[in-house]
This record gives C-alpha cells, sequence and structure tokens, in this order.
C-alpha cells in the first residue's frame, strides 16, 4: 500500500445512539468526512436517474406534487417491511457507493491521509469492505427511542420500526474494530470518542 493511500474508518451503530456527535469529534480530530446521509439526500434530488428508479418501483405515492420525494411516505413503506427496505437499497446502494468513491479520490489526490466514512448502513451496503477499520456506538433502546423522536419529530411506533429495522447490537458487537457504548452523557461520550481516535492516529497511520 503506497504512502499516499488514505486510512479509511467506516462509523456506523444504532440509529439514534449518538453518531452525529461521535463523527463531530472525529472531524474536529482532522479526519475528513463522507457523510452518507448527505450522499443519499443528494442522490434522490429531482431530475436524478436514483429517484427515478424509485418511482419506477415505489409508485407515485412517494412523489410529492413538484416531483420530490416524499420522504414520510417512503418511510412508511419500507420500514415495517424488511423485503421493501431491502429493495430500497438494492436501488439506492450503487449510487451512494459511487459518489463514496468519488469523494475519496478527491481527498486522496489533496493529500488528505485520514477519512472518516459515516454510513448508518455501512454493513448493509457493503460499503465496510473499502474501510480499513470500522467503528460502531451503540446505546440503550430507550435511549435511542427517544432521541428518535425528538430528531425525526416521530411518533414511539415510528421510532420502534426504525430500530428494529437496523441490525441487532449484537452484529456491531462482532464486527466491528471499536465500539462506544454511549451512556447519554457527553462528556464521557467526548473523552471515550477522542481516546479512539488519538488511539487510531498514533497505532494505526503510521504503519498504514
Amino acid at each position: 500500500m503506497n504512502e499516499t493511500t488514505p486510512l479509511i474508518v467506516g462509523l456506523t451503530g444504532q440509529t439514534g445512539a449518538g453518531k452525529s456527535t461521535v463523527s463531530a469529534i472525529f472531524v474536529e480530530a482532522g479526519f475528513a468526512l463522507i457523510d452518507a446521509d448527505k450522499i443519499a439526500r443528494l442522490v434522490v434530488e429531482p431530475g436524478k436517474p436514483c429517484l427515478a428508479e424509485l418511482f419506477d418501483f415505489f409508485g407515485n405515492t412517494i412523489r410529492r406534487e413538484d416531483g420530490s420525494l416524499d420522504r414520510p411516505a417512503l418511510a412508511k413503506i419500507v420500514f415495517n417491511n424488511k423485503q421493501r427496505l431491502e429493495s430500497l437499497g438494492s436501488i439506492m446502494y450503487p449510487y451512494i457507493t459511487e459518489e463514496i468513491f468519488r469523494r475519496i479520490n478527491a481527498f486522496q489526490a489533496a493529500g488528505r491521509e485520514l477519512i472518516l466514512l459515516d454510513a448508518p448502513t455501512l454493513f448493509e451496503s457493503r460499503a465496510s469492505d473499502f474501510c480499513d477499520l470500522i467503528l460502531s456506538v451503540v446505546a440503550p433502546p430507550e435511549v435511542r427511542c427517544k432521541r428518535i423522536m425528538q430528531r425525526d419529530h416521530i411518533s414511539e411506533q415510528a421510532a420502534h420500526e426504525r430500530m428494529n429495522a437496523q441490525l441487532p447490537e449484537s452484529f456491531f458487537e462482532e464486527h466491528s474494530d471499536y465500539i462506544i457504548h454511549n451512556a447519554d452523557d457527553l462528556t464521557q461520550l467526548r473523552a471515550i470518542t477522542q481516546e479512539v481516535a488519538d488511539k487510531i492516529k498514533t497505532s494505526y497511520l503510521p504503519r498504514h
């Protein structure tokens, strides 16, 4: 592996576990950020081929009058139906992955050595395959449910549907190089995250 190849750390975990906070701390520590959530929104903007595929597959019930994606309508269709959620992924992941690679190449060309790929569906999309290390954030169910309800302005039932649609905590435990357990203490979360970021920079980057 040549010296200019960046170290790519995949950040994932349970929805509502505090991943955004962890991501922000890694950026402060010098990591270039690729936000897969933002890319997922980019690829379904009006006029994009990914959006056209979604309309073809799921129908006009997810199309707003202005031609944009009706996200709440799509959420109702997929989050309580595993097969439809997988179909959504099979349509969107290729477009998301293409843009992720484009941004990795751009950061590499700019000489960035540390890249954080923040991706809620890191494993499902197989983006984990091109990560050097994987960091997952987990938290107690009651903490996550409260955060999701506040963040997305949805009901408790809808929050649980989103939680149940994800991989179990045991999967993240078994498939990650680092696990951060968020006990809903911001000071503690910041300290632990900073420690992990520093360890990655000092232990892995020189050898990489």
